[in-house]
């Protein structure tokens, strides 16, 4: 089954995740970048955080794509309301997951989705359980690089789900797109639509 937007799709972030998850709509879709010092931009809460991120993400992009649909986002991993982003470095990496070993901690996706001028947003909470983890297995997992470019400083979707006991919510949230909740909002924007359906923009 392929969905069909009533505007062209843009996805705003270079995550191959995402991408990939978008991509389950089955519509076409074009990537667009711009580059967000994520460390400069702040929030009152974590989920206010992520949702600044996020929209500073889109909107470069919608700006100068007003005819379509952008969306952008972002996920952050954390524990006891702290922020662990993208570990800048290997040992930064270790650090994070000597922090999440054995615990619980929460990741926060927020969606930004531009169209007509506005912007609406929503984001998803899944809460990760970690094993106790190893001094050896940290060093091996730091060393395999699947840390780099991850919330946290791993990925759920890689090797790195040996780490995970359990989770409560939405997977691809955590993966980087809650892709099923993106759908959600989409529809109830009127901004993608059934096959069954007349769409107002032929792709």
């Amino acid at each position: 089954m392929k969905l069909k937007t009533t505007k062209p799709l843009i996805l705003a972030s270079a995550s191959p995740r995402r991408k990939e998850l978008l991509s389950l709509l089955g519509v076409p879709f074009e990537v667009k970048t711009m580059e967000v010092d994520e460390k400069t931009i702040s929030g009152h809460s974590p989920v206010e955080l992520v949702c600044n991120i996020a929209m500073e993400k889109g909107m470069y992009v919608a700006e100068r794509n007003q005819h379509a649909i952008v969306i952008s986002a972002d996920t952050m991993v954390f524990i006891d309301d702290t922020p662990l982003g993208k570990p800048d470095n290997a040992e930064m990496a270790k650090e994070y997951l000597r922090k999440l070993s054995g615990r619980t901690h929460t990741v926060i996706t927020a969606v930004a989705m531009y169209f007509d001028g506005t912007c609406s947003m929503f984001f998803e909470k899944t809460k990760v359980t970690f094993y106790v983890l190893s001094e050896e297995w940290i060093e091996a997992y730091v060393a395999s690089g699947d840390w780099f470019d991850k919330a946290g400083g791993y990925g759920i979707q890689t090797i790195g789900t040996l780490m995970v006991e359990h989770i409560n919510g939405d997977y691809n949230n955590v993966v980087g797109l809650p892709i099923a909740e993106l759908y959600r909002e989409l529809k109830n924007l009127n901004l993608i639509e059934l096959p069954t359906t007349r769409s107002r923009y032929d792709h």
